[in-house]
C-alpha cells in the first residue's frame, strides 16, 4: 500500500511540475490564437462599430467610433504577441478582460430577456434571438487564472523575474 502511495505522490509531484511550465502556458496559447485571430480580422476589415456604437457601455460609447475600432485591433493583436510570449501577461490579461465584457454587452448579449431561464438560452454558441455569449465567457474564464496568477514559468515575465531575483510564485514552485 505504501508503495502505491508513494508513486501516486511521485506521479502528482510531476505532474505539479509540469504544470508550472504547461498549464498556463496552454490557456495562453490558445488565447492568443483566438485574439490574435480577432485582431487581424479588424486590421483587415471595415469598421462595424458604428452600427453598434450606441450599444457599447460607459465610457466605450462616448469614444468615437474610430478610436473604438483602434483600440479593440490594437489590444487584439498585442495581447495576443504578448500572451503568446508570456510578457505584460496580466495587464494584457485584464486588459482582453475588459475588452471581452464590452463586445460581450454590445454584441453577444440578448437584447431583451424577461427571466434567469431566458437569458441562459443566450449561453450559445449560436444566435437564435436570445444572444450568444457562451465564448465570451469561456475566455473570461482563461483569462481569469492569467490574471491572478501570471504567465506559468514557460513566459518572459517569469524570465523577467529571475533576473530580478524576485521569488517564483508558490503555486508555480515544484513540488518537493
Amino acid at each position: 500500500m505504501n508503495t502505491i502511495r508513494h508513486t501516486l505522490n511521485q506521479a502528482l509531484g510531476q505532474l505539479d511540475a509540469a504544470g508550472g511550465w504547461l498549464g498556463l502556458l496552454s490557456l495562453r496559447l490558445i488565447l492568443a490564437w483566438e485574439f490574435g485571430e480577432a485582431g487581424l480580422e479588424k486590421w483587415r476589415g471595415s469598421n462595424w462599430f458604428a452600427e453598434i456604437q450606441d450599444q457599447f457601455p460607459w465610457p466605450f460609447h462616448l469614444i468615437p467610433t474610430d478610436w473604438n475600432w483602434a483600440l479593440a485591433t490594437g489590444f487584439e493583436l498585442a495581447g495576443a504577441l504578448a500572451l503568446l510570449m508570456g510578457l505584460g501577461t496580466r495587464f494584457f490579461a485584464a486588459s482582453l478582460m475588459v475588452r471581452t465584457v464590452v463586445a460581450m454587452l454590445s454584441v453577444h448579449w440578448p437584447d431583451a430577456w424577461s427571466s434567469l431561464a431566458e437569458l441562459a438560452r443566450g449561453y450559445a454558441f449560436t444566435d437564435k434571438g436570445h444572444g450568444n455569449f457562451k465564448l465570451p465567457v469561456i475566455y473570461l474564464a482563461m483569462l481569469w487564472p492569467l490574471v491572478l496568477m501570471g504567465p506559468g514559468r514557460l513566459s518572459l515575465d517569469a524570465l523577467w523575474r529571475v533576473r530580478l531575483g524576485q521569488p517564483t510564485p508558490r503555486l508555480l514552485q515544484p513540488q518537493t
